[in-house]
């Protein structure tokens, strides 16, 4: 962390296409820092896991990034590994010293240390719950992740894991986020032959990083563009209004427009919403019917009516 601390000041300032280019350098397998500031990133926003769209691909959770203009999104995303047996340990933020370094994603035989942050979707803070190689095939834990087991097949149902997906919202390690430190097994993993992010995550990377809306200056720790389900791809219906909503709810209490507590109802509703199209999907083999949707979109419509109103009171 000396090194961290002593080469501060010259990181900082660095634009936003070398910030981009140290963050695709091939990590090592001590996960060294490349970036760091003063400014710690905000917390993570609450999004939906779109459909894995087919079978192989794993997902790697959102995060933020940082660049010349401050910290902007990086959308989670489904990608194919480098090579089958791989998972990806998720990158994060570690606070030590008066500043935040970041500690670059990976590819590995084993899902190492990410900070013990709560990325969700199966990254709960250590380890990896959302599926496991068999052979060659990836199976995937439909407690946790989002399948249409229509097209995807290789799956289980554990839940013994938890999705604590609107749990612990810190993005970052150390004082005032989340304090843990590596498990014995974490730090023998970091001496395992580790794979730098993949070309698809180097170009998701860089698409974010173009993108205006995705500073955090700009959306206020909430990015219209939370996930997708590939790169380059898109959002699915249901899914992508119930994200929209609660953005517009998460600016309402920012703005004053909303109370906390009316915020806490109003996203409690669009949760639910969001739980029942989950539901709907398992039990019509990851689809929904046209009645389904017809209800769904009512629930929203409903839901959408009451966020205005209560931003924007009759008196």
């Amino acid at each position: 962390m000396s090194n961290l601390i002593a080469h501060a000041k010259k990181l900082v300032p660095l634009c936003l296409t070398m910030a981009s280019l140290t963050q695709l350098t091939p990590q090592p397998a001590s996960a060294q820092v490349f970036v760091s500031v003063r400014i710690g990133p905000p917390v993570l926003p609450v999004y939906v896991q779109p459909p894995c769209p087919a079978p192989g691909y794993l997902w790697t959770p959102g995060y933020w990034a940082y660049g010349s203009m401050g910290y902007y999104w990086v959308p989670g995303v489904w990608v194919m590994p480098p090579r089958i047996g791989l998972l990806w340990t998720p990158g994060y933020w570690g606070f030590a010293g008066g500043f935040y370094g970041w500690h670059g994603g990976y590819w590995g035989p084993h899902v190492g240390f990410y900070g013990g942050v709560n990325y969700g979707f199966g990254y709960g803070g250590f380890g990896f719950g959302g599926g496991a190689w068999l052979g060659s095939e990836f199976r995937y834990n439909t407690a946790v992740t989002n399948v249409n087991v229509s097209t995807v097949r290789n799956v289980y149902v554990d839940r013994t894991v938890v999705n604590n997906n609107f749990g612990s919202r810190a993005s970052f390690n150390g004082p005032g986020g989340v304090v843990v430190q590596p498990r014995p097994e974490e730090r023998a993993w970091e001496h395992e032959q580790h794979f730098q992010p993949t070309g698809h995550q180097l170009a998701h990377l860089q698409n974010a990083s173009q993108d205006r809306a995705q500073l955090a200056s700009f959306n206020h720790g909430r990015p219209s563009v939370a996930s997708m389900d590939t790169v380059n791809g898109r959002h699915f219906g249901p899914e992508a209004r119930v994200q929209e909503q609660q953005r517009r709810i998460g600016e309402g209490i920012e703005r004053g427009q909303l109370t906390p507590g009316q915020g806490a109802r109003l996203e409690q509703r669009e949760q639910h919403i969001n739980q029942q199209i989950h539901s709907d999907r398992q039990a019509n083999g990851g689809h929904l019917n046209q009645q389904e949707r017809r209800q769904i979109n009512r629930e929203q419509n409903h839901a959408s009516r009451r966020i205005a109103e209560d931003k924007h009171p009759r008196h």
